[in-house]
């Protein structure tokens, strides 16, 4: 809300609608009666309906919703209505049910730039509404309204309520006891904290004011101005030195993608990582290589692992072999080994060794079993 003598009535844009109304914030004592002008998407105040110069300024572009206020005014032919956005609630008074009607419509036709259907108004009134939209969209082709400047909210603001505030730092006191969260009853934001004294958890919440001119105020006996949000939480952390501790809660993500396949053999699940991404494109995925094998040179005297083993399983596969009463068995013999270094997709020799030694293993097992 602005509050300030502003340019003349005959700069102000377009002026859609006009007339006579109350008009209450929460920060506000008593009503005030005022000469409004909807110009453009934004309501000029004045003090009287011959004045030149405003005294206030509401801009409708942050506006969130216009309800109808039911409530029983002294005036009986009166009519309310109340305005939420960002910056609070602001309760209107128009002076009968006819021009609230109006109010709303043509507050919403300037701002969703369409009549809306559900108001009460003569066909007369709801082409008038289209004319406002009409004029509004060829003003924002020439001048259009700045952007609306979004506050930057701290690394300790949680959107939670009041109550849900103090159960948040109950539960997280380990980590800080102090946060930024949206207000009530009008105001835009407000701070919670949690200490503790000899009786348990102590609870204290600090409203903030948004100021005319940008900024917020801490509003306490003496109210402490601050041009962020972030500053206000710095103020309060400061001043304690240090015993006020933002709640920050960090989310964890993981490094690398995996999954769950499920095995249909044994029913089990095995987790399972992806490979890790190429960082720049174009660049190959760097699968994991695996470590070089030693190679090891037969010595003299030493028999060689994989010809005794190459000469059992041949020896065992001939013994299981049906043969005549009294005829020996002449074993082969193995050729001799060429030593050959490994190469990209050709079997391990290892591998296979280790294949043979299985097999070797379950012969051997029959063979016991057939002597018992």
């Amino acid at each position: 809300m602005a509050r300030r003598i502003g340019r003349q009535r005959n700069q102000l844009p377009n002026c859609y609608y006009e007339g006579y109304l109350e008009k209450r914030a929460f920060k506000d004592r008593t009503s005030r009666k005022l000469w409004s002008c909807l110009c453009g998407t934004a309501i000029y105040f004045f003090n009287d309906m011959k004045d030149s110069n405003y005294v206030e300024k509401l801009e409708l572009s942050q506006m969130i919703s216009v309800t109808d206020d039911n409530s029983q005014d002294i005036n009986l032919n009166a009519a309310r209505f109340t305005l939420s956005g960002e910056d609070g609630i602001i309760k209107f008074t128009a002076p009968n049910a006819e021009a609230r009607e109006l109010w709303k419509g043509f507050i919403l036709s300037v701002t969703q730039l369409s009549v809306p259907s559900y108001l009460a108004l003569l066909p007369g009134q709801l082409t008038h509404l289209q004319e406002a939209i009409d004029k509004e969209i060829k003003r924002r082709q020439t001048s259009p309204d700045p952007p609306a400047v979004t506050p930057s909210l701290p690394p300790c603001y949680h959107s939670v309520s009041r109550l849900e505030a103090e159960l948040l730092l109950e539960k997280e006191s380990k980590r800080g006891n102090l946060l930024l969260r949206p207000g009530s009853h009008g105001n835009p934001y407000a701070i919670s904290t949690r200490q503790e004294d000899y009786n348990g958890a102590v609870f204290k919440h600090y409203r903030l004011n948004r100021k005319e001119n940008g900024g917020f105020d801490i509003a306490l006996e003496n109210p402490v101005s601050c041009v962020t949000l972030q500053d206000a939480i710095n103020y309060l952390v400061d001043r304690t030195e240090g015993v006020m501790t933002p709640l920050i809660l960090e989310e964890e993500y993981e490094e690398n993608i995996s999954y769950i396949q499920s095995d249909n053999e044994n029913g089990e699940s095995v987790h399972l990582v992806l490979p890790r991404l190429p960082t720049k494109p174009g660049t190959a995925v760097n699968s994991p290589v695996p470590a070089p094998r030693r190679m090891t040179l037969p010595r003299a005297g030493v028999p060689d692992q994989e010809a005794v083993l190459g000469a059992n399983f041949i020896q065992l596969h001939y013994e299981n072999q049906p043969t005549k009463p009294g005829t020996a068995v002449n074993y082969p013999v193995p050729a001799p080994r060429r030593m050959t270094l490994p190469r990209a997709g050709v079997p391990d020799q290892e591998e296979v060794l280790g294949a043979t030694i299985s097999e070797l293993k379950q012969l051997f097992e029959k063979k016991a079993r057939n002597n018992q």
